[in-house]
């Protein structure tokens, strides 16, 4: 039964039958077979099918849950009893919002040099992306914003966030920038997706100076690369402004705090024992590098 709780999991994460049976390793109607063969285990059906999938039936919604409580536990003993035999070992995944990418590696950089037979996987995602990647076991632990804690969540601060403009130029210009003067520049920003955007449209409206941007991307580089040409300036977070302080054709600017600055995290979900890898990269976040 394992085999078709890992397909029909991957089945409810990809909402396609075909993007499913690719990310399995298997054809088609192999996967469409594997949850026939679940259902008729289960005794209820699952999957609202048709010319193409249509969702999950109110049984299959509560066997989901089920569904990723044993898969993530059956992968969680492969990797304890690979660990036990080689050290921390297996494949971490980490789903990180853009804004963040720069900083993940004050924690993976230690951690991989500790642990040769471990390997990393590092993807882009939105917050929300990030969440749902935490659900649906596609991520081992992601990079985002704090929210509301959670019983179902293991969440260690990393840091708060703080903000620079970058603008093309020469040398640098005294004392922080408010946010009425950032929202009249020419800007352009992350798409309205990414919760950073959201965070930056609330500062600036508080400001009493809201206004959209002319350019969006979901790509810090694209942003940059405008920045460079001339005639555009973006916002970004310190540790990604950072990797560009070196370029002498870029100005940065703190842009002045208004009010609790959001706060960036590892979070995980809560399960005891955790895997060794996943352990060894929570202890790594409460210590630092």
């Amino acid at each position: 039964m394992l085999a078709e709780l890992e397909m029909f999991v991957a089945l409810a994460n990809e909402a396609h039958f075909g993007r499913a049976a690719e990310r399995c390793g298997v054809t088609q109607p192999s996967l469409s077979a594997a949850i026939k063969r679940l259902e008729d285990q289960l005794g209820v059906r699952l999957v609202e099918r048709g010319s193409r999938y249509r969702g999950l039936t109110p049984e299959g919604r509560r066997a989901i849950d089920w569904a990723h409580r044993i898969v993530a536990d059956a992968r969680a003993l492969r990797d304890d009893m690979r660990s036990a035999r080689e050290g921390i070992a297996g494949h971490l995944r980490l789903a990180v919002i853009p804004t963040a990418l720069a900083m993940t590696e004050r924690l993976t950089r230690p951690l991989l040099a500790r642990s040769p037979g471990l390997t990393v996987e590092i993807r882009s995602s939105t917050a929300a992306e990030a969440a749902q990647r935490l659900d649906g076991l596609d991520a081992d632990a992601a990079i985002t914003y704090l929210g509301t804690p959670s019983a179902r969540r293991v969440e260690i601060p990393l840091y708060a966030e703080r903000y620079y403009l970058l603008s093309r130029g020469a040398g640098a210009e005294d004392g922080a920038i408010p946010w009425e003067e950032v929202a009249a520049r020419p800007l352009c920003l992350l798409t309205e997706d990414m919760q950073n955007r959201r965070i930056l449209d609330a500062l600036m409206l508080g400001a009493g100076a809201g206004r959209a941007p002319r350019l969006t991307s979901n790509s810090v580089i694209a942003l940059i690369a405008h920045v460079r040409s001339g005639g555009w300036e973006t916002v970004l977070p310190e540790a990604t402004a950072a990797l560009f302080a070196g370029d002498p054709s870029l100005v940065s600017r703190p842009v002045a705090q208004e009010g609790a600055a959001p706060v960036v995290g590892l979070v995980a979900t809560a399960r005891e024992p955790q895997v060794p890898a996943l352990a060894a990269l929570l202890d790594a976040a409460r210590t630092g590098p």
